[in-house]
């Protein structure tokens, strides 16, 4: 059949977004025959010329009965794809964590210097973007190009003693320091102060705007608080330690139940023993974490050789990794996860805010309820005037703070209740007498286990088999 003799059996169709076409028969008789080639040529004319689906075309021709009776896809456009984002590319892997022993000018190993220090001079490159690629351009049935997406432009978060080039592509240290990634991700260039030996009484508590290196132990009852990074090069007893990056332990951390280890990134150490350790994101661990309150918004990972925690409480906002979990002593041995600590605590410091402005804004409320009686009657002085007027602005700003608390708890019961992701995976074994919290769900083992991987599934705790 020709275009013409088509044309009084089919209709042909495009989509808004022109991204298909559709074939629909108007009438059918038995006079209707045509190939796959008198189908193309009559779709063609009619404008439709990218994606056709050849193989659908030949089953028409072949048994155009079957498709009479509804419409018919007979080409599909492309839409782009978005390309990959920018990103920014520093000139030191601050990811890695290599211990690789200091190297002199003579080309002597000192094995016991480890230099992990990520120093830059004044006015050396810290970082670089990398601008974002352009994916794959789409196309219309029609053939009208549909211009290609490119992925999301990457951008500097510039905190301290840094300096961006003109054009903003580039980024420069503005002193001689250590690259340390605060909270946020900003990039900061801080001085280092550096201890050669012990935290005791000798060198006294420490507060420093950049980054702190120890290397000897931090003795019980000191302070170290630094607005960088925190780097021993040995242990920390029962001390305080406060960190804006993130805090590195090589020794590990005996605290004796004293102290605190806090930081609002990570923190890694080769063992954590009766101690108190929080972190805004990773709690990364060598050897074992035994009787110690430990907490992660992020994950918790205590994955080496020994992999061990035992007793204590540790939490986690997203996954906890293990090898061993409990003893076969049944220790009390909690594990969390999905329940990012912070978050938790702030909804507990919301709901006592909010119960605090709602007394306030009961006496406020009582205290108007008065002067408007008053003012009704004529008897408003000048003074409680002014009262009735501060006191509509306290009620004001009361009703917006208690609005906004409300918004903020709804948004955190949001957050704690998508915990499918979440999940604790154990290596090795857990045994009996470990309790399990995922989300608002408890699971308590009478038994132990092996190489399971504990997920909230159904409203329930499941345990499915561990795959690394």
């Amino acid at each position: 059949m020709d275009n013409q003799q088509l044309d009084s059996y089919l209709r042909i169709q495009t989509s808004a977004d022109k991204l298909s076409a559709f074939i629909t028969f108007t009438r059918i008789s038995d006079e209707f025959a045509c190939t796959a080639n008198d189908l193309e040529r009559f779709i063609r004319s009619k404008g439709v010329v990218h994606g056709l689906r050849s193989d659908v075309l030949d089953q028409i021709s072949r048994n155009p009965l079957a498709f009479c009776r509804e419409q018919t896809v007979i080409a599909q456009g492309s839409n782009p794809t978005p390309g990959m984002d920018g990103m920014i590319r520093f000139v030191f892997d601050m990811e890695s964590e290599e211990r690789r022993p200091a190297e002199s000018e003579d080309g002597k190993v000192d094995l016991k210097q480890v230099n992990r220090l990520k120093n830059v001079k004044r006015g050396q490159l810290i970082a670089e973007l990398v601008e974002p690629v352009a994916g794959p351009a789409g196309q219309t049935v029609t053939g009208e190009v549909l211009p290609p997406k490119f992925g999301k432009r990457a951008h500097f978060k510039i905190g301290k003693n840094v300096v961006p080039s003109g054009d903003g592509a580039a980024l420069y240290a503005a002193m001689d320091g250590l690259i340390t990634l605060t909270d946020k991700a900003k990039i900061n260039v801080f001085p280092v102060y550096e201890v050669n030996g012990d935290v005791d009484y000798r060198v006294g508590n420490i507060d420093f705007v950049g980054t702190v290196v120890i290397r000897g132990n931090v003795l019980s009852g000191f302070r170290v608080k630094a607005s960088g990074d925190i780097r021993i090069i040995g242990g920390v007893e029962g001390a305080e330690l406060e960190s804006e990056g993130s805090i590195e332990i090589t020794g590990g951390i005996m605290a004796g139940n004293k102290g605190y280890v806090r930081a609002h990134n990570n923190v890694r150490s080769s063992f954590i023993q009766d101690g108190n350790v929080m972190a805004g994101g990773d709690v990364l661990v060598s050897q074992s974490i035994m009787h110690s309150h430990v907490k992660a918004g992020q994950s918790v990972v205590c994955s080496g050789s020994k992999g061990l925690i035992v007793g204590g409480i540790t939490q986690a906002g997203e996954t906890i990794v293990a090898r061993t979990v409990g003893n076969g002593m049944s220790t009390a041995t909690v594990l969390e996860a999905g329940v990012n600590p912070q978050l938790r605590d702030e909804l507990l410091d919301l709901r006592g805010s909010i119960r605090a402005s709602v007394d306030n804004l009961d006496k406020t409320e009582k205290a108007l309820v008065i002067l408007d009686q008053m003012a009704a009657s004529g008897q408003l002085t000048p003074d409680r005037l002014a009262m009735r007027v501060k006191l509509s602005a306290t009620k004001r700003q009361t009703v917006a703070v208690i609005d906004e608390a409300k918004e903020r708890m709804l948004e955190i019961e949001k957050q704690l209740e998508d915990s499918v992701r979440s999940r604790i995976d154990v290596g090795g074994i857990v045994f009996g007498g470990v309790k399990i919290v995922i989300g608002r769900y408890t699971k308590f083992m009478k038994d132990s286990a092996q190489r399971v991987s504990f997920r909230l599934m159904e409203g329930d705790i499941a345990l499915v088999p561990y795959q690394p």
